[in-house]
């Protein structure tokens, strides 16, 4: 008979009961687990997420400077004087120079640090060690860093050599340097930058605020490695390239000038010299050479820094007699006396006033006019012309005639000269600063006094820029063009007249003849001092004048320091010739017609 099992007992299930509490756990566990990375996500993408970011991006992403292009320096032709040519710095990451893998002829090889620092040496003339030595010296600044310069501004062929190296924790960048196409040709007035880029002098320096660019900024990503990821470089700022500085400087003329400045300095012994080349109707300056000067190229061939500038602009002198034709202007314009008023010019004249003065060579009483006191470059008969007028007329001319003031020109340093008031003057300086002592100018300044006289009696001022360039071609910061009327056109027009004179009746004037065209010009000689407030035995001896003398169009001024060869106006004068003959000729001047006046001398 069957056996009646009856009702199954509670717990008699045991398997069953113990499956669902596993699960019943594992679901618990796996929403702890979700729940903790939930939590963890939120704190992740919400409440740290921009710091989590900001750290991320810093390990990720490296800064970096684009450079802008610094403006050309330019000729009135269009000529460059000075521009900017790409070049590269190398640099590197110390932390990440370790040994990498290249393959050779097919075959991976490992290359060292030391090995890849003597292969970069070789093309940056740099040794190995060196190199070694930069990257530990960075290192030990900072055991993390990750940049350091190894060399700069390679060109470009010494770019694509180090590329080809495939060096992965070297990075050559961008930087645009200066280079100066005609070397020394004005370079005394172009001027130089250091070798960061920074101005130093010249128009360099003086037109900065044009010629200065503005660098941007860019950043790229890298690897864990450390080396850069291709194609992700974003541009933060875009660079800014500088304006260009137009000049009124002709480079050709320039290194005429200048050769032939140097020839003659040279051959007399000349300490220093220049030579300005002036326009007569507009005041620009189409040359100004100084001896020696600088190659902008190579700095520190010319050791003497003050032979790095322009003495012209920089460097003021009594000028001597050269500037007796400043007095006699003055005199004429006044009405005080005439190209045929005369005088008697003793060897030694004793003033009122207590002032002792007297001739460079001894003779009697000479009876000249205004025009024969030029001819024989009288201090004396000047002296008796000049005290026709008080000190302070006097004054005043000087300082309408831009004595005793800084050009227009704008070059950095410029000597302002010494031109004390009147008020000042003692008995000796109220009458030598009327043959040129008791005062100092520059040779710019003297080129403007032959310019107004030339011109007229229009001072026009001194320009050496046309202006600023800027990338769409306008031309800003253009120089006013505006002249002032210091003396009038009939007393201008006499003053030349009686330099024609000077200049057919010296006794230079087969050396500084020019067939076919009339000049106006007058010599002077002056004692240079000698620091202490007296003067040395050197001399500086002088040239200006102008030509055509019947339509003047170009100035000439020259001046030569102690030449010990040849102290006398017989050491310029050939410098005269040549650049003013070169100067008619270049821009070819029309030849004089009618002839030149026909002044007496004595009376």
């Amino acid at each position: 008979m069957p056996r009646n099992k009856g009702p199954r007992l509670p717990g008699t299930n045991r398997r069953g009961n113990s499956s669902r509490r596993r699960v019943a756990v594992t679901v618990v566990v796996l929403f702890a687990v979700v729940a903790v990375f939930v939590v963890k996500l939120v704190d992740i993408q919400v409440v740290r997420a921009d710091a989590l970011t900001a750290d991320s991006v810093g390990n990720r992403s490296v800064g970096q400077t684009v450079y802008g292009s610094r403006g050309e320096i330019l000729d009135a032709n269009g000529v460059v004087l000075a521009g900017s040519v790409m070049r590269y710095d190398v640099t590197a990451s110390p932390k990440n120079a370790n040994v990498f893998e290249r393959t050779v002829d097919g075959v991976e090889v490992e290359v060292t640090v030391a090995e890849a620092a003597a292969e970069l040496g070789a093309i940056t003339g740099q040794t190995g060690p060196d190199i070694e030595a930069m990257l530990d010296a960075a290192l030990a600044d900072n055991p993390e860093s990750d940049f350091a310069y190894l060399t700069r501004a390679v060109d470009v062929d010494a770019l694509r050599a180090i590329n080809e190296l495939n060096i992965p924790w070297i990075y050559p960048r961008t930087n645009p340097s200066r280079v100066y196409p005609n070397g020394a040709v004005a370079g005394n007035l172009v001027g130089f930058v250091s070798s960061e880029g920074n101005a130093q002098a010249g128009l360099e320096l003086g037109e900065d605020s044009c010629l200065a660019s503005v660098d941007g900024t860019e950043t790229y990503e890298k690897g864990a490695d450390g080396v850069r990821i291709p194609g992700s470089s974003v541009t933060t700022t875009e660079a800014v390239d500088g304006g260009d500085i137009v000049t009124t400087i002709d480079s050709d003329l320039q290194w005429f000038v200048q050769q032939a400045l140097a020839e003659q300095a040279q051959a007399t012994g000349a300490a220093w010299g220049t030579v300005v080349v002036q326009e007569a109707k507009t005041g620009k300056l189409v040359a100004v050479a100084d001896y020696p000067s600088v190659d902008p190229n190579n700095v520190g061939g010319t050791e003497d820094p003050q032979n790095r500038g322009s003495r012209a602009f920089t460097a003021s002198f009594e000028p001597g007699s050269t500037f007796k034709s400043l007095t006699a202007a003055s005199v004429l314009d006044s009405g005080k006396a005439t190209v045929n008023s005369g005088i008697v010019a003793p060897y030694q004249y004793l003033p009122a006033n207590g002032a002792d003065i007297t001739d460079s060579h001894g003779h009697g009483d000479d009876k000249l006019t205004m025009t024969g006191v030029l001819i024989d470059s009288s201090n004396t008969g000047m002296s008796k012309f000049g005290e026709l007028l008080s000190s302070e007329e006097r004054y005043n001319y000087m300082k309408k005639f831009g004595v005793g003031t800084a050009t227009e020109a704008g070059f950095p340093a410029q000597d302002s000269g010494i031109l004390r008031d009147s008020q000042n003057w003692d008995s000796q300086t109220q009458y030598a600063t009327m043959f040129g002592q008791g005062l100092t100018t520059t040779a710019l300044q003297i080129s403007s006094i032959y310019q107004t006289i030339a011109n007229g009696g229009v001072r026009m001022p001194v320009q050496l820029i046309e202006g600023c360039r800027q990338a769409d071609g306008t031309l800003t910061d253009q120089p006013s063009a505006t002249g002032s009327q210091v003396i009038s056109q009939s007393a201008a027009r006499d003053t030349a007249d009686i330099l024609e004179m000077v200049y057919q009746n010296s006794w230079v004037k087969k050396i500084w003849e020019i067939p076919g065209y009339r000049v106006a010009a007058k010599t002077g000689t002056a004692q240079m001092p000698d620091g202490n407030g007296g003067y040395s035995d050197g001399y500086l001896v002088s040239v200006s004048g102008f030509a055509p003398a019947d339509d003047p169009e170009y100035v000439v001024s020259v001046s030569l320091a102690d030449p010990v060869n040849m102290n006398t106006s017989a050491a310029p004068a050939p410098i005269f010739q040549k650049v003013m003959s070169q100067a008619l000729k270049k821009y070819r001047a029309v030849p004089s017609g009618a002839p030149a006046p026909d002044l007496p001398a004595t009376w």
